[in-house]
This record gives structure tokens, C-alpha cells and sequence, in this order.
């Protein structure tokens, strides 16, 4: 039997971002002062130092800056997704992100494939971003 995949941690800090993927959006930060977009949540923008930031929801589209199938499982939590794909998405909005993509085809996946936001239900709290390939973008 397979343990239950791993929740992230919420806390005072992430608990909005939790709320929003739990609505399936994926919410990054937008500086008032610079403009400067950024995923994840932090007190401070990390380009300028800014405090005054905001949220941004995402289109959902981004394309694969880099990627990594993973053939045995890190722990057994993931044997029944072996193999899987663990990436770099940038997202349409500049940032990159780190996530799962969903179904790939192994053999077909390459850097700048397209791909689309999805949610992975972990728990009543908690959807994981992730992404599905999305060659028709």
C-alpha cells in the first residue's frame, strides 16, 4: 500500500495562495512598486525590496523550460505515478514555477512545449498545481 502523497506546510504566510489553489487558481505576487511578478508568496519583493505587493491570478498557460522524467520513486508516496515528470514551467506571466507534468508523453515532451495549468487534489485543503502538456496552445 502506498503512503498518501506529502500536504506543503500552510502557514500565515501561504494560507491565501492555499485558499486560491484550492479555488483552482494560481495566484502569483505583483510589486506595486516595480512591477516585478513573483511566485511564490513572500513578505518583500525580491527585486526592489517593496512591501507593498499584490495578487496576480495566472493565465494558466507557461511552456517547459526544463524537465526530468523520474523513473524510480522517491519514496512510496509516487510509485504509482513512476514514471513521472518533474519541470520548470515559465509561465506566460514571467515567473517559473516547479510542478508535475501530468500524462506527458515521455517521448515527446521538449523545452518550450506548451503547457496548461491543472490541480491535483491532495486533500479537502489542499490542490496541487501541476500541468498537462497542451501541444494544441
Amino acid at each position: 500500500m502506498t503512503s498518501p502523497k506529502p500536504l506543503p506546510p500552510i502557514d500565515a504566510e501561504s494560507r491565501a495562495y492555499w485558499a486560491a489553489c484550492n479555488d483552482n487558481r494560481l495566484v502569483l505576487q505583483v510589486c506595486a512598486g516595480c512591477g516585478h511578478r513573483q511566485h511564490y508568496h513572500r513578505r518583500l519583493c525580491a527585486r526592489c525590496g517593496a512591501v507593498d505587493l499584490a495578487d496576480l491570478d495566472a493565465s494558466g498557460a507557461g511552456t517547459i523550460r526544463s524537465f526530468t522524467i523520474i523513473r524510480r520513486a522517491v519514496s512510496s508516496a509516487f510509485e504509482a505515478d513512476v514514471p513521472y515528470v518533474v519541470a520548470l514551467v515559465t509561465l506566460a506571466e514571467g515567473p517559473t514555477v516547479m510542478a508535475n507534468i501530468l500524462d506527458a508523453p515521455l517521448d515527446g515532451l521538449a523545452i518550450g512545449a506548451p503547457v496548461a495549468l491543472v490541480f491535483e487534489r491532495r486533500s479537502e485543503e489542499i490542490n496541487v498545481p501541476q500541468f498537462r502538456w497542451a501541444p494544441e496552445r
